[in-house]
């Protein structure tokens, strides 16, 4: 019973926010706790709520502070160079757009944040897909892909989780691993590059003056199928598809964040920032102190040097407000999610059954098989409840019929671009917020091009003998 209400309880979730019929905060608190109810356990709702909020706390605290970091980095100009680069190399071209996304978010996601990487891309590339009406699931769907395929680096969570769990060598498993991971990451960048032609179709080729100037000085060359002509870029139009265009007054506020007079820009302390965001970065790596306590303390620096005076600091942080309540309150909407799938059982129990259905000649092929399962179940569950929950049993029965725990640890990483969009990942919350995309049309966009990504690199894996 357990494992139907469980897998009855997802489903619900994912159905009704893809329908736009709750928002993802009041499916992530009120479905859970509905489906408690019929558990029979109720009355230990506020027990499977304090411990998943008391197990997420960290990562809501380190995402408050990451965003009010970057945040402050962004506004101060450290990104303009690098984002102006990347805007040279796009050339408003809609293809290259689309593949300079996917290189942008891989590059970023060598930090091992999926966070910042989403808070870094999204902030260099809002700007160009509203001026062109290109469609922002385009952009949210390869970002969080290419960072996926990265995610599996032994300082970004899921080897690091397999090889504790298995205990074995971080580097035993990722080193052979990356073969198969090179074509999964090349594959995003084909993909991007079949999206970006499609965009390029839709929007005709397209040549642009100045992108990030003043709105009245800005003008589109549009050469399609309907001739040319020159034509003033609106920064509210719909571009179709399935974009969530935001209000003008939101997009101005993103469109002018490479405003060459903006007030906060900071010049001379160019380097400073530089150096501190390096350093930042080096000892998130390193593990030299918690990440949360990092970005606490890197925030509270960077407003203090860049904005000594008290109300420019209210109003550093008041400008990005919004994000952090928007993106910390989906995160403590999550934990009632997990909480209750974690407390009632309900996790074991669907973990249990998938295993017991395993017919018994795939024995063998369990690596196969796990990394299969990986795909639903990374989806479904979170990093910690498949790879310490769910991997040993598998690595169980695969050692049965001779698979080696470092095969099983592998194909355990394959579902990772998939997972990077689960609705119980915090940082695809950062990703849909700043790209003022809705949850669910990220889902119905992302999921089959995160699952053929995934197959690729399982493919792979076996081909090159890996898995």
């Amino acid at each position: 019973m357990l494992t139907i209400l469980g897998f009855a309880m997802i489903a619900t979730f994912l159905v009704l926010i893809m329908m736009k019929k709750m928002s993802p905060i009041a499916a992530l608190v009120l479905i859970p706790a509905l489906f408690c109810v019929f558990v029979g356990k109720g009355a230990k709702l506020g027990d499977y709520v304090i411990d998943g909020v008391t197990s997420l706390a960290p990562t809501a605290a380190m995402l408050m502070f990451a965003i009010v970091y970057f945040g402050v980095m962004i506004d101060v100009g450290l990104f303009d160079p690098i984002v102006r680069g990347i805007l040279k190399f796009c050339k408003a071209d809609p293809m290259r757009i689309v593949v300079g996304t996917a290189v942008l978010a891989a590059i970023v996601s060598l930090d091992g944040d999926g966070s910042t990487t989403f808070m870094i891309t999204v902030s260099a590339m809002y700007p160009l897909y509203k001026r062109l009406k290109m469609s922002l699931v385009v952009m949210t769907g390869v970002a969080a892909m290419a960072n996926g395929v990265m995610n599996t680096l032994p300082w970004g969570g899921p080897t690091a989780r397999a090889a504790t769990a298995l205990k074995l060598d971080a580097s035993e498993i990722f080193i052979p691993m990356i073969p198969a991971l090179a074509v999964g990451l090349l594959g995003v960048f084909v993909l991007s590059y079949v999206l970006g032609m499609r965009e390029r179709k839709r929007l005709g080729t397209l040549t642009l003056d100045e992108v990030l100037v003043d709105e009245k000085e800005t003008e589109t060359v549009l050469v399609g199928a309907g001739g040319s002509g020159k034509t003033p870029v609106a920064t509210g139009g719909s571009g179709g598809g399935t974009d969530a265009d935001a209000p003008d007054d939101e997009d101005d506020s993103m469109l002018k964040v490479l405003d060459p007079a903006r007030p906060t820009l900071r010049p001379k302390l160019y380097w400073f920032n530089a150096l501190l965001t390096v350093v930042l970065l080096t000892a998130m790596i390193m593990e030299w102190l918690p990440i949360p306590v990092l970005f606490l303390l890197g925030a509270a620096l960077a407003l203090t040097v860049n904005f000594p005076h008290m109300p420019d600091q209210k109003a550093g942080i008041g400008a990005h407000a919004e994000n952090v309540l928007n993106v910390s309150g989906m995160v403590f909407a999550a934990a009632v999610f997990t909480g209750v799938l974690q407390g009632t059982g309900m996790v074991d129990s669907m973990a249990k059954w998938m295993v017991d259905v395993i017919p018994e000649g795939m024995g063998p092929h369990m690596a196969l098989v796990t990394g299969l399962l990986s795909l639903p179940l990374t989806y479904f569950m979170s990093n910690d409840g498949f790879y310490f929950g769910v991997l040993p049993v598998l690595a169980e029965a695969g050692a049965a019929h001779g698979v080696s725990p470092l095969e099983m640890a592998r194909a355990s990483l394959v579902g990772q671009p998939l997972h990077m969009s689960s609705p119980l990942v915090p940082a695809v919350y950062v990703l849909v917020g700043m790209a003022k995309v809705e949850f669910g049309d990220h889902t119905r966009f992302v999921v089959k091009w995160a699952a053929l990504t995934c197959l690729i690199i399982l493919g792979s894996g076996i081909l090159f003998g890996i898995i």
